[in-house]
């Protein structure tokens, strides 16, 4: 990977809530691209395509207003169809290899390993540029998740040399032990988008970021 791609992936990962009517959905991710969001990704699980199209496309001239990049998730076709930054794939939404083939040079690929560094490992080999693991902290979206050690994150670091995101019930308050432990992004969605200021609330997780003194290893290459 590039090391500019490497370093680029770090900060807030908002991941969109479900539900929204289409304009409330772009208030909220406008907000938390005015509050430093470095990356945004469209989760919609609904079986209309059309609004999804839609949806996506609004969303991706939004994030490259800000500077920041669209991922789409579990859905490559859409991805493609959109010219979006990226797609996030789930162990059952497709084919790594086949993602990263089918993405333009610069696109970016995530892949979710839940508490799995085995997972993580084979979608290294395949071309991910950032690994996820989660659930971290019991999570209110997915409250059956297997709960992902924080050994996972230095792992990634010390045997992948990836970008490691941490997703699964994160909140202000317990973010900051997990940038200790080696994540490079946060993804986040009800402390986010529930927040009564989205944009602020996204604006303290970036500080976070910046309070943060960790650096790579010297050794560390990408």
């Amino acid at each position: 990977m590039p090391e500019a791609v490497a370093n680029s992936l770090r900060g807030l990962y908002a991941i969109t809530p479900e539900g929204l009517p289409p304009a409330g959905l772009l208030a909220h991710v406008e907000a938390a691209l005015r509050g430093g969001a470095a990356l945004v990704q469209y989760r919609d699980k609904s079986r209309d395509s059309t609004r999804r199209a839609e949806a996506a496309r609004a969303l991706q001239r939004l994030c490259r207003q800000f500077g920041a990049r669209l991922l789409i998730n579990d859905d490559l076709a859409l991805a493609l169809a959109v010219d979006a930054d990226g797609v996030h794939l789930g162990a059952t939404d497709g084919d790594l290899l086949t993602a990263r083939q089918a993405l333009a040079r610069g696109r970016l690929l995530g892949a979710s390993c839940y508490a799995d560094f085995e997972c993580a490992r084979a979608a290294a080999a395949a071309g991910a540029d950032y690994l996820a693991f989660g659930a971290v902290y019991p999570s209110p979206t997915k409250p059956l998740a297997v709960r992902a050690p924080l050994t996972l994150f230095s792992r990634c670091r010390a045997e992948l040399r990836l970008p490691a995101c941490a997703i699964g019930g994160i909140r202000l308050d317990n973010a900051a032990p997990l940038l200790a432990v080696g994540v490079d992004l946060l993804a986040v969605i009800s402390d986010l988008f529930d927040a009564p200021d989205v944009a602020a609330r996204a604006a303290a997780y970036q500080q976070l970021f910046k309070d943060e003194t960790r650096e790579f290893p010297q050794s560390a290459t990408f």
